[in-house]
């Protein structure tokens, strides 16, 4: 079984890119962030033509996620229960037996403004539901665009970027927080290369040169992580012509 995730920056945009890579890499499931359509635009009739199940949670302009599975998804969730938010950044189905959960984690913006005080609150609510979600589901991944660095080697400078956003001692010890309620980071699991990111910055020959972050993660459960065969991050999309600025990350399980 292979589970993807991948922040697409506008799947009006980057539809035929998604396509040709469900394609080239028929994944079990595949969680989409930042869609930035309204339900009543997602291109359902065009996933569903290649054999796809799809469900989605839009906004204008801005977020929106999608999960794109094999298997109909069953018990579907949108958004964190409990926790009154307009921003469309979390999708959650039991897909063949697994409790996929998709989100797009708020950007925060800076330290100490609004928007970092939102993320602190949304990552507060985050951790009880999924507390909730794991007692009912042990089989779980919770994958998405977190916009968190684990620590510093998922940072090109850590030193020129030591405590701004994503990088943040409150931020990674909401990561924590997450992995202490038995959850585990995917592509930890192995050895892997130096510099290894799954964003980049369209300015300045970002990709080019490799001034990236690790901020879309994979985490599992304790009882799927004996199944975990590999955790990749596939640089090839951001080649692409107008590519997102993310990559996709995939686990697979054996």
């Amino acid at each position: 079984m292979q589970l993807a995730t991948w922040n697409v920056n506008s799947l009006t945009v980057r539809l035929p890119q998604v396509l040709d890579w469900l394609g080239a890499n028929p994944v079990d499931a595949l969680v989409l962030q930042e869609t930035k359509t309204t339900d009543d635009k997602f291109p359902r009739e065009a996933i569903e033509a290649t054999g796809y199940h799809v469900s989605y949670f839009g906004q204008k302009t801005y977020n929106g996620v999608a999960l794109i599975s094999r298997e109909p998804g069953l018990e579907v969730v949108k958004n964190i229960p409990g926790f009154e938010d307009d921003m469309a950044r979390v999708i959650a189905a039991t897909v063949d037996g697994v409790r996929v959960i998709g989100a797009y984690f708020p950007n925060g913006q800076a330290p100490d403004s609004d928007k970092f005080a939102y993320k602190m609150r949304w990552l507060d609510a985050l951790h009880a539901w999924l507390g909730r979600e794991l007692a009912q589901h042990p089989r779980l991944v919770l994958m998405g665009d977190f916009n968190i660095t684990v620590d510093d080697r998922d940072v090109w400078d850590p030193v020129g970027l030591k405590d701004t956003i994503h990088c943040t001692v409150q931020e990674r010890e909401h990561f924590q927080n997450l992995i202490d309620l038995g959850l585990h980071d995917a592509y930890r699991l192995f050895e892997q290369a130096d510099k290894s990111f799954s964003w980049w910055d369209y300015r300045e020959f970002a990709f080019r040169r490799n001034r990236g972050l690790r901020i879309d993660h994979i985490l599992v459960s304790d009882a799927l992580k004996p199944l975990v065969q590999s955790c990749t991050i596939d640089k090839a999309p951001r080649k692409n012509e107008r590519p997102s600025d993310h990559a996709p990350v995939v686990v697979t399980l054996n």
